[in-house]
């Protein structure tokens, strides 16, 4: 099971989102938030510097690489889930290590916010995202998925409507 970013992130945020996603079950395309990021992302930093490169490796596919300074760039819209987005970044620099790429850092961006924050692996993380590759696999790899737990960030979420259509049906 090839493990992306994005299953790292949805992993944090709702593991019945990542049990949808997993089993082919995608509504972002659908989504106006999920538009808007894309948006921010094709059009900031248009002016960085073209050794700058969006870059795929072993299923993961980086926003900016910065090969001559190991340097990942992650950008995210906002920072409401800012753990998630920390969290897909320390592992795309845990995919870079397995891969030989030494003495690398990221740094997650929030361009609407005009905020940066530099990311480093260090030993407790490396073993805390081998726990959660394990615990990703095991929502993945479920025969079922797993029961809604509402939250207030639902509402923002692309499977909203597909969470929600019982729950409206019963009022």
């Amino acid at each position: 099971m090839t493990i992306t970013g994005t299953f790292f992130n949805y992993f944090m945020v709702c593991r019945r989102k990542l049990w949808l996603f997993a089993h082919g079950i995608t509504m972002e395309q659908e989504s106006d938030l999920v538009y808007e990021g894309k948006l921010i992302h094709e059009n900031t930093y248009i002016e960085r510097n073209p050794n700058y490169e969006e870059i795929e490796i072993e299923g993961i596919k980086v926003d900016f690489y910065d090969a001559r300074h190991h340097v990942i760039h992650e950008i995210k819209k906002s920072d409401k889930l800012e753990a998630p987005g920390l969290w897909q970044l320390k592992y795309y620099l845990f995919v870079f290590e397995t891969h030989g790429i030494k003495d690398i850092k990221g740094i997650l961006e929030f361009p609407k916010l005009r905020k940066t924050t530099i990311v480093t692996l260090i030993e407790e993380d490396r073993q805390q995202i081998g726990l959660m590759l394990s615990e990703i696999e095991d929502v993945c790899q479920s025969e079922y998925c797993p029961p809604l737990t509402k939250k207030e960030r639902c509402r923002q979420c692309s499977y909203y409507e597909f969470c929600y259509t019982k729950e409206m049906e019963q009022i």
